[in-house]
């Protein structure tokens, strides 16, 4: 599955075509993980989160979804840099989605309870490489934290 997906995923030579079903929930979950790792603390809470995410998401059952997220992580180890990784996914994923992902980006970013400038920097990078513009970024990322719990300190 891991280098089909990769191959898929990551072929210069085929035109970009959806991803869909499993493909795509792992092309998102790398993606997340990209998120979780970005200030270099990886935590169990951020791999929690990631798999609630996944679960809620396609319905999955605690161990498809801890699956799921280890694909994941092999594939965001070798995906190219965020700009080009999020060009891709955005190529790949329904308009109507990205608002979604965007929540759950936040969700990772938040989920350790723990404010990144890194996390919240590179969000704020991949919203506007999905095409959400600040604004809607912004109050998708409030809608998250007031969810969640967490303040604006």
């Amino acid at each position: 599955m891991f280098r089909n997906l990769m191959s898929r995923l990551f072929s210069q030579e085929a035109p970009a075509t959806p991803l869909r079903g499993q493909d795509a929930e792992v092309a998102l979950a790398a993606l997340l993980v990209r998120i979780a790792r970005a200030d270099d603390r990886y935590t169990a809470q951020e791999e929690r989160r990631i798999d609630s995410i996944l679960a809620r998401r396609r319905g999955l059952d605690a161990n498809e979804a801890a699956e799921r997220r280890a694909a994941a992580e092999m594939i965001e180890a070798e995906a190219p840099d965020t700009v080009r990784f999020t060009r891709l996914i955005k190529d790949r994923i329904a308009l109507e989605d990205r608002s979604d992902v965007l929540a759950a980006l936040w969700e990772v970013v938040y989920a350790d309870g723990k404010r990144s400038a890194d996390e919240e920097s590179l969000v704020r990078l991949v919203a506007g490489l999905l095409g959400i513009n600040d604004r809607d970024s912004g109050l998708i990322r409030q809608r998250v934290m007031s969810e969640l719990g967490v303040g604006e300190a």
